[in-house]
């Protein structure tokens, strides 16, 4: 039994497409030589020619249904062979007008090249492809594209068909990606005689749209052949008035392209190829097809009917019975050899187009099986079509172009949208102060992570310093070495008094108050050691507590001191109902609730939210600051309150009493040493709020010694001096004198 299948094809003038052919025929050859496929069945093949034109396409499917050199339609008779498929190619429209015909009668059809779209779904279930359809190639595109970040591109199609539905179904796919097209075109049609000029006018168009553009990267979404127009409009339209870099695009090629050329372009320039990039079907080599394919000379003549014109398409030569005196110019000797010819001719190892014939070949040879045998089997576990992908990965070439509408953003910089101009065209601006952009094209600035900040460039973020107020710096030596001081004064002063605890100057103003007063202030200097060094738990717990609860044990001895001085003068009154309260009782009364109460709020705010050890971030751009977090911002401002609020009952019961008579009386100094202590903390608002970082920390430790100096100096200063200097003033009869 005999069958046949029929295959159409375009092996005139294009060289490539003869291996075409030559793949048919090795597939046969394997399949009739390989009884365990089709048993006691031969399988044999008929091919005609595909001539560009729609109406011979119908012809020959009509005589597909005819009787062999007889046309006539539905009638089939005195045939020994049967047609069982049809086998089209490379062209869509060579498959798509046989389906339109073929289809009718249920007639299998197997496509080699494009991929057809089949709009009824009876088209759809007779044909068959062997090439992925046009939308798993545009997703392929688009995965190229983004692995290349292109994305302002062109698009160039064969027909006006396509480029109308890839607006419609494929746009949308790469728009959404961030893909923007400068132009979608269509390649002029094959025009002959009379319409030559029209389509080179349509051509030079087109030249220029895509010369004109700013596109790097071109998608040519066309078929086998485009490439024949494609070299003959750059060619011809080549113009020296365009500059080189625009002349310098990446052309992007479907898989159903292949280098194919005439004999007429043999020798011109491939330069604009140089760097494209085409799709490729999978493929692999055929044992025994190269020797198979090597081995063809005319001398096989009868049993190839492509062979000579194959053969002086090739090598550019006529046979002597066809040479005239007006072609003779190289001779066709039959000893030519193919593997001489350059791969733009022909190509000696297997094509994508050659291999899916060949698998084609196959799939119809292992239908027919199943048809034969009810129960199909593949000897050995045999798969002949393996349809396997295998993705290379490798790195892209570091000179690569890039194709894109304007310069891609530096780094340090993001996108602006451009009003008026697509997505893809955009201008760029320096990230916001406290921002990067560490790569290219972004599209924000985005902030640093909280331990780092940005660099100079503002393209990276380096790693924040951890600071504090230490020992070891200038500052916190110069502070600590003030506070020592300090302290060391006020032992002196305290050891002073305690030496003349029984001169009048020292018992006029209460001894214990004054020693309370001392020692208060002597811990107010040593409290400021816990504000230098790094934070712990212990030091946040106790360094404003401990600062809180000395002052104001401080302020209420000054304040009972003042006290002191205006009940002592009411209490000489003849029958003064003061003199009870003046000496212990008096001082009692008024330190030991302020400082009970200033306990009580210190307690609370331990008992609820105390302070604790913190880190601040932001205050200072390349630092992090550790600090403590002061807990419960109310009670913080609760104890600073009752501080202040002895602080103005202090100062205003002293100013008071400045002008009484001063024998006994040291209002004047307790006023002008609070005068001082104020001007020292109102001060210290601002300049703390407008320090950041451990000199805040600093601020508050320079107040806390300089009002507590004050209070120091202004109040036991000319007491000392009397004591020390001036002895002979240090008596009663002197002081009940004045």
């Amino acid at each position: 039994m005999r069958t046949q299948l029929h295959a159409v094809g375009k092996p005139r003038f294009l060289t490539h497409n003869y291996q075409h052919n030559l793949a048919l025929a090795f597939a046969i050859k394997e399949i009739n030589e390989h009884s365990g496929i089709l048993p006691n069945i031969t399988l044999g093949f008929y091919i005609t020619t595909d001539y560009f034109d729609d109406i011979t396409i119908y012809l020959l499917a009509m005589e597909f249904l005819s009787t062999k050199d007889k046309f006539i339609p539905n009638y089939k008779c005195n045939d020994q062979t049967n047609t069982v498929a049809v086998i089209g190619g490379p062209r869509t429209k060579t498959c798509v007008n046989m389906a339109t015909v073929l289809c009718n009668y249920k007639f299998p059809q197997i496509t080699y090249g494009s991929a057809p779209l089949m709009n009824r779904e009876t088209a759809a279930y007779f044909v068959k492809w062997m090439f992925p359809d046009e939308i798993h190639q545009f997703k392929g595109i688009l995965h190229l594209l983004l692995h290349f970040r292109w994305t302002w591109v062109g698009l160039i199609s064969l027909y006006e068909e396509d480029r109308e539905r890839f607006i419609q179904k494929s746009l949308s796919i790469f728009s959404e990606r961030g893909i923007c097209f400068d132009f979608i075109e269509c390649i002029p049609q094959m025009m002959y005689g009379n319409l030559v000029a029209e389509m080179m006018e349509q051509a030079d168009k087109l030249y220029k749209v895509i010369m004109g553009s700013t596109v790097v990267a071109v998608i040519l979404n066309a078929e086998i052949t485009t490439i024949v127009i494609l070299r003959i409009m750059i060619y011809i339209l080549d113009a020296d008035d365009i500059p080189m870099k625009r002349k310098a695009k990446v052309w992007i090629m479907a898989a159903q392209m292949d280098f194919t050329s005439i004999l007429m372009q043999r020798h011109l320039p491939i330069d604009f190829l140089h760097g494209a990039l085409s799709f490729a079907i999978h493929s692999k080599s055929l044992i025994g097809f190269q020797k198979f394919m090597l081995n063809r000379s005319p001398n096989f003549e009868r049993e190839d009917g492509f062979i000579r014109d194959f053969w002086k398409d090739a090598f550019d030569c006529s046979f002597p019975s066809e040479m005239t005196d007006r072609n003779a110019e190289r001779i066709c000797t039959g000893e030519e050899k193919l593997e001489t010819l350059p791969n733009s001719v022909f190509e000696t190892t297997v094509s994508g187009h050659s291999y899916s014939i060949y698998n084609a070949v196959y799939a119809v040879a292992h239908a027919l099986r199943a048809i034969f045998c009810q129960t199909p089997k593949f000897k050995d576990g045999q798969v002949i079509d393996e349809r396997r992908l295998k993705m290379l990965l490798q790195s892209p070439w570091q000179t690569l172009p890039l194709s894109i509408c304007n310069k891609k953003c530096s780094l340090g910089h993001s996108k602006i949208k451009v009003e008026g101009k697509l997505s893809c065209c955009y201008d760029c601006i320096n990230c916001p102060e406290g921002k990067i952009a560490n790569h290219m094209d972004l599209d924000d600035c985005f902030s640093c992570p909280e331990d780092q900040y940005p660099n100079k460039d503002q393209d990276s973020c380096l790693q924040k310093n951890i600071t504090y107020l230490t020992y070891q710096e200038p500052l916190g030596i110069s502070l600590l070495a003030t506070a020592v001081f300090l302290s060391f004064s006020s032992v002196l002063v305290l050891g002073i008094f305690i030496k003349y605890q029984d001169t009048p100057i020292v018992k006029a103003n209460n001894r214990n108050l004054t020693y309370t007063l001392l020692i208060a202030l002597l811990l107010s200097f040593l409290c400021t050691l816990l504000f230098i060094g790094q934070p712990d738990q212990v030091k946040c717990l106790l360094r404003q507590i401990a600062f809180g609860l000395i002052f104001s044990v401080a302020l209420s001895c000054i304040l009972g001191k003042t006290a002191i001085v205006v009940l002592a003068l009411m209490a000489t009154k003849p029958g003064s109902k003061m003199r009870k309260w003046v000496g212990k009782r008096l001082a009692a009364s008024i330190v030991l609730p302020c400082s009970v109460i200033q306990f009580t709020i210190c307690l609370a705010w331990l008992a609820t939210f105390p302070p604790f050890p913190d880190s601040d971030m932001h205050s200072m751009t390349e630092e992090i600051v550790l600090q403590c977090n002061e807990g419960s911002a109310p009670m913080f401002y609760t104890v600073f309150g009752f501080m202040g609020f002895l602080t103005a009952v202090s100062f205003t019961v002293a100013f008071l009493a400045r002008n009484l008579p001063d024998s006994f009386n040291e209002a004047k100094f307790i006023t002008f040493s609070m005068l001082v202590f104020c001007s020292v903390w109102v001060s210290f608002v601002p300049t703390y709020l407008s320090t950041k970082g451990k000199y805040m920390v600093a601020v508050e430790i320079f107040s806390i010694l300089a009002s507590a100096a004050g209070l120091l100096v202004c109040i036991f200063s000319p007491k000392c001096y009397i004591i020390i200097l001036r002895s002979d003033l240090n008596k009663k009869e002197q002081l009940i004198k004045k």
